[in-house]
């Protein structure tokens, strides 16, 4: 794999902030391309309280190097104030797709 690809998770509170995030994300070239999983049910523990939200998730396919933008670009634009951002190596895909996701340069 000539560059470093991954796959950054991040969750939204509603469609609507999830595409503008997306198109944002996609739009600048920060990404080749985003998906948006909506209907996500999450449990987690916040300021000492068990919490429940439906979210969307974003699966934001990027090369590496876009990171630190991306991580920008997302706490700049998102609605709360803590967002989750996870970044995953790709180690392995379909050689054309990863070339495809190095093939879209930050604008």
């Amino acid at each position: 794999m000539p560059d470093a690809v991954q796959l950054i998770l991040c969750t939204c509170p509603d469609r609507n902030s999830a595409e503008t995030i997306a198109r944002l994300l996609v739009s600048e070239g920060l990404a080749a391309c985003v998906n948006i999983a909506p209907n996500l049910i999450s449990i987690y523990s916040w300021q000492g309280q068990i919490e429940s939200a439906e979210e969307c998730l974003l699966l934001i396919k990027a090369r590496q190097d876009n990171y630190p933008a991306i991580e920008t670009a997302i706490c700049k634009h998102h609605p709360y104030d803590l967002p989750e951002i996870i970044a995953i190596s790709v180690q392995q895909g379909l050689p054309d797709y990863l070339n495809w996701i190095n093939s879209c340069p930050a604008k």
